[in-house]
């Protein structure tokens, strides 16, 4: 199945890409979205070290629904958010094509990953251009004849928590180590990790082990 990764210029009419023009040294990323209707809801992780303006910013713009601060430190924020003018949510859900998360943004333009069918792709890039979104498309591989399992960022933090001693016993390193040496926030490469980790075991349980996935036995409360 295909695989892809675009960069996404974002309208400046769309709220987070006039927020994240007007910050651009802010890194922004959905660690969660989910469209409802004509709105979309998610969580939102920010990145600067002005980070007062960017929170301001965000809450008086026309577009954002609501902002709940969830998690704060000095230069790193999470909130949750609504939005009426969820364009790219839209178009994912539009599509039917399943974006690998967290999404980043920055200076305007979203990175995104997707694996799905060529048919889901090319669906993608319509409505990304129904929606008045251009983009670019960095890379793309079927990946039935790549041996690359996960994509280039959960290899890169996967490596450098290995080689840090993350999975030794005992652990050598914390999640908070890990996540700094790959100039991440801790949440980010918790859930890029987790993710990665899945991967690698469903890997190893399909293939050395010989056991479908709907067959698997399942964890027991």
């Amino acid at each position: 199945m295909p695989y892809a990764k675009l960069t996404i210029d974002l309208p400046s009419a769309v709220w987070i890409g006039e927020v994240s023009r007007a910050f651009p040294s802010t890194t922004f990323r959905v660690l969660s979205a989910v469209p409802s209707g004509d709105a979309g809801f998610g969580l939102l992780e920010i990145e600067s070290e002005g980070m007062p303006a960017v929170l301001d910013a965000l809450e008086d713009r026309s577009g954002i629904s609501s902002l709940a601060l969830m998690q704060r430190t000095d230069d790193t924020a999470i909130v949750q958010f609504e939005t009426s003018e969820p364009l790219l949510l839209l178009s994912i859900q539009e599509s039917g094509a399943p974006i690998e998360l967290p999404l980043t943004i920055r200076d305007g333009e979203a990175v995104i990953e997707l694996t799905a069918s060529r048919d889901r792709l090319s669906e993608f890039g319509r409505q990304l251009e129904a929606f008045g979104m251009s983009y670019t498309l960095n890379r793309v591989y079927d990946t039935s004849e790549s041996p690359d399992l996960l994509t280039d960022g959960q290899q890169e933090l996967l490596v450098t928590a290995v080689e840090m001693g993350y999975y030794d016993t005992p652990r050598e390193s914390t999640l908070t180590e890990v996540a700094e040496a790959a100039d991440l926030a801790k949440s980010t490469a918790s859930v890029t990790l987790h993710r990665a980790e899945e991967r690698v075991v469903k890997e190893f349980v399909t293939e050395r082990l010989d056991v479908a996935l709907d067959e698997a036995p399942q964890a027991v409360s």
